[in-house]
């Protein structure tokens, strides 16, 4: 295989990586649902703050979501370029990388946009459907099973529009989804 064309082994959602953003997904949804019902308990410390500084609070939670996912990956790309000896930065692995960069970016600031115009509701089938898509886009021709994770996250997208309510069993879903797939589809 030539240094050139290695992208399939860069940046992608095998193994530790995917088990990795999996748990970010558990512990982001599971951060966000305590901050929300803390916030509707008198008695809790959340319960004090004001919807603004819940709205930072939960922001920077999504926020290191998308950081530490995206450090996960190339972290895994850095690991295996060094132990397979190719060239982790080519031309292949820059775009990649930058448009992986340019939607996370996209996917956050739209999801800030809904959040500033009201709609709430729409936030998690939003980031369903914008991750699933993204998923979608960066697949290879080899790297077919990828389609399950964006089956995943279009179905639960349809169904957290259908009932608001389910936003964090959609995203507790989508986090164990991606450790099963990284727990099948190792290296």
């Amino acid at each position: 295989m030539s240094k050139q064309h290695n992208f399939e082994l860069n940046f992608s959602l095998k193994g530790n990586a995917s088990i990795q953003i999996g748990i970010y997904f558990l512990i982001a949804a599971f951060a966000i649902k305590n901050i929300l019902e803390g916030f509707l308990i008198d008695d809790n410390a959340f319960g004090m703050l004001s919807t603004e500084l819940v709205e930072v609070f939960i922001t920077i939670i999504t926020f290191g979501t998308f950081l530490f996912s995206g450090l996960a990956l190339y972290f895994k790309g850095k690991r295996k370029a060094k132990k397979a000896d190719y060239q982790l930065w080519n031309a292949k692995t820059k775009k990649i990388f930058w448009l992986m960069i340019l939607s996370f970016i996209a996917i956050f600031v739209l999801l800030l946009l809904l959040l500033n115009l009201g709609f709430v509701d729409m936030l998690t089938p939003t980031f369903l459907l914008l991750y699933g898509l993204l998923i979608f886009l960066n697949k290879n021709k080899k790297r077919k099973d990828l389609l399950v994770l964006t089956g995943i996250c279009l179905l639960l997208a349809i169904i957290t529009m259908l009932i608001p309510g389910y936003w964090y069993s959609s995203l507790f879903i989508l986090g164990i989804a991606h450790i099963t797939y990284g727990l099948v589809v190792r290296n």
